[in-house]
C-alpha cells in the first residue's frame, strides 16, 4: 500500500470513530427538459446550503445518476465538505431511472446533453446555488467539455473532467453509419450494438449524432475552447481512454491542470475514488 493510501485508511479510522454529524443522503430533485421530467439527487454537505456551491455531476454511457463512480464521489465529497448534484440525462425517456433499457430503441443524440447541462445549470441558479463546477465522466466528460466550449454561464466556476472520452473507433463508426446511409432521421435501422448496448434499433439520427465525427468528440481538443479552470484527471491503468495522457500532452494551457490517479482502472474504484475526491476538493479550493 502506498503512503498516501495508508494515511488514507488511518484517517478513514479515526473518522469511523469521531462524533461528527453525517452528511445528508441525497435527496431527490427533478424538472422539466423538453417535454420529459429529469431526475437528480442532491446531497448537501454538513452545516452547508446551495450558496456554498454546488458540485453537478454527470455519468458516462447510457449511464445514471447513482451510476457506481458518482454515487462514491458524493459520498466522498460531502465528507469533504463539498455539495453535489448528481444528474441522469434523460436520452429521451421520462423520468429515467437506472441504465438506459437496452430493450428501447436509441432515439437520444450525445448532444443533447448540452442543453440537458444547461437546464441543470438555470435550475441551480433558481435555487439560489453558489459557484457551479461541472463534473463528467468519461462520455459524460466530453458532454460537459461540449457545454463549456459552447460557451458556458458565468456560474459555472470550474470543471472536472475524469477519464473523459478522447475520440471515436473509426471501423465501428464507419460501420454503423454505412447502415444510416441515405435513412431519413427518424428512421429506425437495426444496429448489431449501440454503445455499451447490445443488438437493437436505433434511429438514424442518433446513429449519426454518436459516430459522425464533428470534431469535438476528442475531450483534449476541445480544452482550447473552454475558459474556466479545468482539472483533467487520468486513471493510470485505463483500457477505455489509454490515450488520454498522450493526448493532454500536447495541451498547454494555463487553465487546465492534468493529474493522474494511480493504481486505478477507467472507474476510479475503492482507493482511487479517495484520491479522486482528494484532487477535486484540492483543485476548488485552489484560487
Amino acid at each position: 500500500m502506498s503512503l498516501n493510501r495508508m494515511r488514507h485508511a488511518i484517517a478513514a479510522s479515526l473518522l469511523a470513530l469521531a462524533v461528527a454529524a453525517p452528511a445528508m443522503a441525497g435527496e431527490p430533485v427533478s424538472r422539466q427538459q423538453g417535454g420529459v421530467t429529469v431526475l437528480g439527487d442532491i446531497a448537501l454537505a454538513p452545516g452547508k446550503t446551495l450558496k456554498d456551491g454546488v458540485v453537478l455531476m454527470l455519468h458516462g454511457s447510457l449511464q445514471h445518476r447513482d451510476q457506481e463512480l458518482l454515487a462514491a464521489l458524493e459520498e466522498r465529497l460531502t465528507e469533504r465538505g463539498l455539495n453535489t448534484l448528481s444528474v441522469s440525462l434523460s436520452l429521451g425517456v421520462d423520468k429515467r431511472e437506472g441504465p438506459f433499457d437496452c430493450a428501447q430503441p436509441h432515439r437520444h443524440r450525445h448532444q443533447d446533453a448540452v442543453a440537458e447541462l444547461a437546464g441543470w445549470v438555470d435550475h441551480l441558479k433558481s435555487q439560489g446555488a453558489g459557484p457551479i463546477t461541472l463534473l463528467g465522466h468519461s462520455r459524460g466528460g466530453n458532454q460537459v467539455a461540449r457545454y463549456l466550449a459552447a460557451g458556458a454561464d458565468p456560474a459555472v466556476a470550474k470543471a472536472v473532467l475524469v477519464a473523459p472520452a478522447t475520440g471515436l473507433d473509426p471501423a465501428q463508426s464507419a460501420e454503423l453509419l454505412k447502415l444510416a446511409e441515405g435513412k431519413a432521421d427518424d428512421a429506425l435501422v437495426d444496429v448489431p450494438r449501440f454503445l455499451t448496448c447490445p443488438a437493437g434499433k436505433a434511429t438514424a439520427a442518433s446513429i449519426r449524432s454518436y459516430h459522425a465525427d464533428d470534431g469535438g468528440f476528442s475531450t483534449p481538443a476541445l480544452l482550447p475552447k473552454v475558459k474556466p479552470p479545468v482539472l483533467v484527471l487520468a486513471a493510470s491503468d485505463d483500457a477505455v481512454v489509454p490515450d488520454l495522457p498522450k493526448l493532454m500532452a500536447d495541451v498547454n494551457q494555463p487553465n487546465v491542470t492534468f493529474r493522474t490517479i494511480d493504481q486505478s482502472d477507467h472507474f476510479f474504484r475503492d482507493f482511487a475514488a479517495d484520491d479522486t475526491a482528494d484532487a477535486i476538493a484540492e483543485f476548488l479550493e485552489t484560487p
